[in-house]
């Protein structure tokens, strides 16, 4: 065991995604365009490539394509395996926006004003994602609900009411959809044993794997962009001529502009992300019961923190089935079994029995109904070093600083290569938005503050320099 918070294991060799990862629930039946490639060949040349299949690749695609602007644009994406086949296909389908939880830090990092962006930005997923699927008839089992924050623990459950009363202090306006428990109710509102808060507010679930799915093939089937799957980019360099060349397994290809939306993986082709984005992997569960047994039904969606602060996220699933995943408190003293590693084709020893009898121990009414795990697998997510995704113009280097900044593209200022990555396990109610954003810079050549962006998310020299100046991991390690 590693008890020292400040090991850090080495960067991994190569930070291309596995060949063979664990199946996923949400994979077990593959979508026909999961391994489409739109042209037998790479197309010699695009306007724009996109470097990633997942929610953030094809959001991008989506908004450049079929947004308020049109354009005529050539766009090509490129994916390492199938479309929707990392973290976005692997996570708890759980559009979850953070009214309370992380938004005091960073209004004590930054203000009232800069956090109330970031929870307003996340809560503006909900409408945006629903009008979206009734806009394309997107069948993704989408469902609005109220989402349920517990606590067992009653010192946690003290100061959770504490932030509450701090956040509704404030008169923000979006804390009116929070409902937080007297103590005495929160085990009868939330229906989990001993619990000793509770809180809830509107939220979604959905299957992230379908949504993504259809969105490609709308692009697919308009003809509107090219996607490329089982085709790892393995480097992008300029172009003498202008633009960029991007060399994959399959021959090279050429783009006048970049956007870089493979999340964990992107310092593997942007060296100076490497502290600023670290792959981390997790794990998740899929939770049944046997044919003849019906389940008490469950309509919210649920963070648990159990009497020992683990933290679990749960999605009920339409057919009565459970998507849980989380616990990384169980396996965050090994950081070699999670930190740095793109290696989702193994879970984690230490965690991955935690979900055996999940709701047998904590789910009143649950006790005798032979629920059971039927698959698990895992998941490599990007973790930022301050907990915010690096989005927008890639930053340009300006004096050297520090001489662990290898910077491949020199210090010219032109914006043709986009970032669009570092979600911290919490990319569904951030990046659709955040993609709108990035497609009206690409298109429209507007500045950062001009999308409608929160602050914090715009990647910056000084937010990579910090990472690389630190001897520990930032948040990820805290």
């Amino acid at each position: 065991m590693v008890s020292d918070k400040h090991f850090l294991p080495d960067p991994p060799a190569d930070y291309l995604p596995v060949e063979n990862p664990t199946l996923s629930f949400w994979h077990e039946n593959l979508h026909e365009l999961h391994d489409a490639r739109s042209t037998p060949d790479l197309p010699p040349t695009s306007d724009v490539v996109i470097i990633g299949a997942g929610y953030a690749g094809i959001a991008t695609a989506y908004h450049l394509k079929k947004g308020e602007r049109r354009n005529n644009l050539s766009v090509t994406v490129l994916e390492a395996r199938g479309i929707c086949s990392g973290a976005t296909g692997r996570n708890g389908g759980h559009l979850r926006p953070d009214m309370y939880g992380h938004i005091p830090k960073y209004i004590e990092r930054a203000g009232v004003k800069a956090g109330l962006e970031i929870a307003e930005f996340e809560v503006a997923h909900l409408e945006a994602i629903k009008k979206l699927i009734e806009k394309e008839n997107i069948d993704c089992d989408f469902t609005l609900t109220r989402t349920v924050d517990v606590w067992i623990n009653k010192t946690a459950a003290i100061k959770a009411r504490e932030v509450y009363d701090m956040m509704s202090s404030r008169n923000l306006a979006y804390m009116d959809d929070v409902f937080f428990s007297r103590s005495e109710d929160a085990e009868n509102i939330s229906g989990i044993k001993g619990a000793q808060a509770c809180a809830t507010y509107t939220a979604g679930t959905l299957s992230p794997y379908k949504l993504i799915l259809r969105l490609a093939e709308i692009l697919v089937e308009e003809k509107l962009v090219n996607i490329q799957t089982n085709t790892p980019v393995t480097s992008v360099t300029p172009d003498p001529r202008g633009g960029f060349i991007i060399t994959t397994p399959r021959g090279t290809t050429h783009a006048n502009k970049v956007i870089y939306a493979n999340n964990a993986h992107i310092a593997g082709l942007l060296p100076e992300y490497q502290n600023a984005i670290v792959p981390c992997k997790g794990i998740c569960s899929h939770i049944t019961v046997p044919a003849d047994t019906r389940a008490p039904l469950l309509t919210n969606s649920y963070i648990i923190r159990e009497d020992d602060s683990t933290l679990a996220y749960l999605t009920p699933k339409i057919d009565g089935s459970i998507v849980v995943g989380g616990a990384s408190s169980k396996f965050k003293p090994f950081p070699e079994e999670w930190y740095n590693n793109v290696d989702d084709s193994t879970l984690i020893e230490p965690g991955k029995d935690h979900f055996d009898t999940y709701m047998q121990r904590f789910f009143h009414g649950w006790e005798n109904t032979g629920a059971r795990v039927d698959k698990i697998w895992s998941g490599v997510m990007g973790y930022s070093f301050d907990s915010n995704p690096h989005i927008g113009v890639l930053p340009k280097k300006d004096k050297p600083k520090s001489k662990r900044w290898w910077w491949p593209f020199g210090t010219t200022e032109k914006d043709d290569q986009f970032v669009l990555a570092g979600f911290n396990g919490h990319g569904m109610p951030v990046i659709w938005l955040a993609a709108k954003g990035v497609a009206k810079i690409v298109t429209e050549g507007v500045e950062f503050e001009k999308t409608g962006m929160p602050r914090l998310f715009k990647s910056t020299r000084e937010r990579i320099e910090k990472s690389l100046n630190s001897r520990d991991g930032g948040d990820i390690m805290a």
